[in-house]
């Protein structure tokens, strides 16, 4: 145990020069001295001082060390404070005295000072210990007089024995109000009235269906009204008495807080419920546009994978009347439902004007002018447009904000390259825009392969992107029909399970030569 405690120690004796002694060889052992040389004296610097420990001489002049150790004890005080006698009287009939007196213990003249030590030890060892308690009592005091939740103490017979000034707030009583009530008065019916055969069935041996469990129960106030509560309670057995100690908690904001997120999670769930027909109607609708029979053609392959319900990415096909085929490949700003909204309306006039054999140009401007006056500042869409006239051998291609497109043999080898010149659709005026198509032709069987930047920049579990050396790889070697789905195993071999973050989107568009 710690012995560090330094004592303030009243030391009483009439010869000036043991005072002295005892001065010195309290403050070697680290203690405080105030020096008295009478009784009178003493129980005046005992009042003004409040020593912890009290060195007394009994035969001293105008008040002896016996007087005023009953004076002392005299004076009300929270604490003990031990009282040594020093003397050199040693009779029996003086110990006796001494100790009726209120002294604690006693010590032979002349001093023996290593027995002092000892004795100095002892008291103080004790003393440190009724420090610890008190301090801990008073803890304990403060704790449960400053707690938010009411304390209630009730004996066998429910009755209450102590609280704590919480209850007032939580009750509207005060705590000595409380003080030898039956606890009941704090239920309401149908509570109330059942509550002691509760408090007796357990004391009886019945089952602790309560004890070390909180539970919520309704409280009444002093005024009547209830409130919701969590109450537990704890037993503490003595050696012949039963305690009960119940904390009680007003959980009415905590109940409030529960219906309300009850409330909340009911609306948010119509309003999900809402959302997703919503979307399901706005997929079909975009399904409809997107997924058209004229996507079949026997000279298109292609693959698509949204990074969300709805794909940024589109892509189409179509026949005019005189046999041409036009392609588009399209990536809106952003993903989901809104970049998909986007590329309605390119779906909708490319597909009016492939029918009608229109020039890629008409149909750029066309798009891009519809795209500026119905688009909010900030979308736009990609564009790669492909017109293919297979009896001529000869193809047009227009870029606009979108990856490279490759053109390759029968095997999957690189023989041409064509890159965007043009910021995507919907960002500047058709005048600001040359919408001239570049002219490709060829000799021999070769495939035009378009894709989204989803596609080159989708990242495995290291942080690579795909990238155009692996789609070159993936296709060389590959048959003319084989190209798009070694593609497709190479970009989810390389993902290894990992979901894309941007819309994935390819397409292969054959060049045959008869």
């Amino acid at each position: 145990m710690d012995t560090s405690l330094k004592l303030r120690v009243l030391t009483v004796d009439d010869n000036r020069t043991n005072l002295q002694i005892l001065e010195v060889f309290l403050k070697k052992l680290g203690h405080e001295a105030i020096a008295a040389e009478n009784g009178a004296i003493a129980v005046a610097k005992y009042l003004e001082h409040r020593p912890d420990l009290i060195l007394m001489d009994i035969m001293m002049p105008v008040m002896d060390g016996l007087e005023a150790t009953r004076r002392i004890r005299e004076i009300p005080t929270e604490r003990w404070v031990p009282i040594i006698f020093l003397s050199a009287l040693d009779r029996d009939e003086n110990l006796v005295g001494g100790l009726e007196a209120g002294g604690d213990d006693y010590l032979s003249k002349p001093i023996n000072f290593v027995v002092l030590e000892a004795k100095m030890r002892s008291m103080q060892r004790t003393l440190l210990m009724q420090q610890q308690v008190a301090d801990a009592l008073h803890r304990l005091q403060t704790i449960s007089d400053n707690v938010l939740e009411a304390i209630i103490t009730i004996d066998a017979q429910a009755t209450i024995i102590n609280c704590n000034h919480a209850v007032e707030t939580l009750f509207g009583y005060l705590p000595e109000e409380l003080l030898g009530q039956n606890v009941k008065l704090l239920c309401p019916e149908p509570y109330r009235s059942e509550h002691d055969g509760y408090v007796r069935e357990y004391v009886s041996g019945g089952p602790p269906r309560i004890i070390g469990l909180p539970r919520e129960v309704p409280a009444q106030r002093r005024d009547g009204t209830t409130f919701p509560a969590e109450l537990t309670v704890s037993e503490v057995r003595l050696e012949h008495k039963r305690i009960f100690i119940g904390v009680i908690r007003d959980i009415s904001e905590r109940k409030r807080t529960e219906r309300l997120l009850r409330e909340n999670a009911e609306r948010l769930q119509s309003y999900h419920d809402a959302t997703e027909s919503e979307n399901q109607l706005a997929r079909a609708l975009i399904e409809r546009q997107l997924m058209r029979p004229e996507l079949d053609d026997p000279l298109v392959s292609y693959w698509l994978m949204p990074a969300q319900n709805f794909s940024g990415d589109v892509l189409a096909a179509s026949r005019s009347a005189s046999g041409n085929l036009y392609t588009l490949l399209a990536d809106a700003t952003g993903h989901g439902l809104t970049a998909a909204i986007s590329t309605v309306p390119v779906l909708t006039l490319f597909y009016r004007m492939a029918t009608q054999d229109a020039p890629l140009a008409d149909m750029i401007e066309e798009i891009n002018q519809h795209l500026r006056e119905s688009m909010p500042v900030g979308r736009f869409v990609g564009v790669t447009l492909t017109k293919i006239d297979s009896k001529q051998r000869r193809g047009e291609i227009w870029i606009g904000g979108m990856p490279d497109a490759i053109l390759v043999d029968e095997y999957g080898s690189s023989t041409g390259r064509f890159s965007s010149k043009e910021l995507p659709l919907g960002i500047v005026d058709s005048n600001a825009i040359d919408s001239t198509p570049a002219i490709f032709t060829w000799e021999s069987s070769c495939q035009l392969v378009l894709y989204s930047d989803g596609l080159l920049e989708a990242q495995n579990e290291k942080g690579e992107q795909f990238g155009e050396a692996r789609l070159l790889t993936a296709m060389h070697g590959a048959q003319t029909g084989g190209k798009r789905d070694a593609v497709q195993t190479a970009l989810l071999e390389h993902l290894n399970g990992l979901e894309s973050q941007d819309d994935v989107s390819l397409l292969v568009v054959s060049c045959p030569v008869s």
